[in-house]
């Protein structure tokens, strides 16, 4: 069984090594569940992370590296759940409404 670690381990082309060992990292959580569970796990930590950097204002230079990873991992995700196009569009539409309420401790 392939997984998680694995695929993102083939993905090609390659991110450039310090994408991929900060990717690695924050699909940890996930690395040893089967393939098919890629899409929403690169959701997850992708959103976790975009959450993190939205909620303590942390969009700057210093932070080019995660705000990258966000990037990469939505679009992994999306890469990975074309093997599903019938889930496609509904994915996409809870992502959407997923990432669009982030962050969730909104300064008021």
């Amino acid at each position: 069984m392939t997984t998680v670690a694995a695929w993102l381990a083939a993905v090609q082309p390659a991110p450039p090594p310090a994408l991929a060992a900060r990717l690695a990292v924050l699909l940890e959580p996930y690395q040893s569940l089967g393939a098919t569970h890629v899409p929403e796990s690169c959701l997850a930590a992708g959103e976790h992370l975009l959450d993190a950097l939205l909620a303590s204002g942390a969009t700057t230079r210093g932070t080019a590296l995660d705000l990258l990873a966000v990037d990469a991992l939505v679009t992994y995700a999306f890469q990975a759940a074309a093997d599903e196009p019938q889930r496609l569009e509904a994915r996409a539409a809870r992502a959407m409404a997923r990432i669009a309420s982030l962050p969730e401790n909104r300064p008021d």
